[in-house]
């Protein structure tokens, strides 16, 4: 009978991982905490971050501020959970391509979309977004 693999099972396998061996793909533990540890978005934070993943090559993460922020030579992007949806946030917005206005908030170099669950995800768009914030 095959075995059924949660995202929590995979969350909490990956936790053990990073704290016994540094992965090649620059994952951080706390990263992996934040996920686990989030109530409603778990999912929808798993797949963010493997779609960071896959849109910029050789990133790496950090916990900053209390939240996944991801970097090449700068920050260009970060997640937060909230109660009710996911933020996605970048810096340095004025390099990406928004004719839609999707992207909310008033700084000076940072803007966020919200995430209400993962089929709100347009994995298209973010990857876009990705690849152009992390130049």
């Amino acid at each position: 009978m095959p075995t059924q693999f949660s995202l929590y099972a995979w969350l909490s396998h990956a936790h053990r991982l990073h704290k016994s061996v540094k992965p090649q793909n620059s994952m951080h533990p706390q990263i992996t905490e934040y996920i686990i540890c989030s109530e409603k978005h778990k999912e929808t934070l798993a797949a963010l971050r493997e779609l960071v993943h896959d849109s910029v090559p050789g990133l790496t993460e950090d916990f900053k501020w209390g939240r996944p922020v991801f970097r090449t030579q700068n920050n260009f992007a970060y997640l937060k959970s909230a109660k009710a949806y996911v933020t996605v946030g970048f810096f340095n917005f004025g390099k990406l391509h928004d004719p839609q206005n999707l992207l909310e908030g008033t700084g000076k170099e940072m803007r966020h979309i919200k995430i209400k669950n993962v089929s709100d995800i347009d994995s298209n768009l973010l990857k876009e977004w990705f690849k152009s914030a992390a130049v």
